[in-house]
């Protein structure tokens, strides 16, 4: 049975396997998306996972230009970090043995785009934080640890908090 909807099993599996090959550890993502020049939603992308296909949309608020019809992509960006963290205390949590009753997040960033439109040098992005609101039996200091291993462990703030290589790439016709 599953703790805090993580299959423990299934993931002690993977972590034997990732031991015995690293290599194993690694996993690509690809995304392939589409600008749409007509009405509606201006991005669309078909996304695969494990368990089949999505279609995600994004839309600029109006104030971008956009319709505002769907989130933009950095709501997107905020939920998938939100989600990730959030994934990662329940899993650390479940790992330590520990049921969590409710685990909420609440994932905040604040922007400046002035340097979006060029008027200005600031960083567009001022921070981004998450608030955790954690029921459990647990003590307060090991939920305060699982805090901490999430913050050591999880993709999303670590492509938050450390420069990442980026390569464009154009291909024109």
């Amino acid at each position: 049975m599953p703790t805090n909807n993580v299959n423990l099993d299934k993931l002690k599996a993977t972590v034997a396997e990732v031991q015995k090959d690293l290599s194993k550890a690694k996993k690509a993502n690809k995304i392939e998306g589409e600008w749409n020049s007509g009405p509606g939603p201006q991005f669309r992308a078909t996304v695969s996972f494990e368990g089949g296909k999505a279609l995600l949309e994004a839309d600029q608020p109006t104030g971008l230009g956009g319709g505002g019809t769907q989130p933009g992509p950095m709501i997107y960006c905020l939920y998938g970090s939100a989600s990730c963290y959030a994934a990662t205390f329940a899993t650390m949590a479940a790992m330590e043995g520990i049921t969590l009753k409710q685990l909420r997040i609440t994932a905040e960033s604040n922007l400046d785009l002035s340097k979006v439109f060029g008027l200005s040098d600031n960083p567009i992005a001022e921070k981004v934080k998450f608030t955790l609101h954690v029921e459990s039996d647990a003590t307060a200091d090991r939920i305060k640890k699982l805090e901490e291993l999430s913050k050591e462990r999880c993709p999303a703030v670590y492509c938050l908090t450390n420069a990442i290589p980026l390569e464009t790439e154009l291909k024109i016709g």
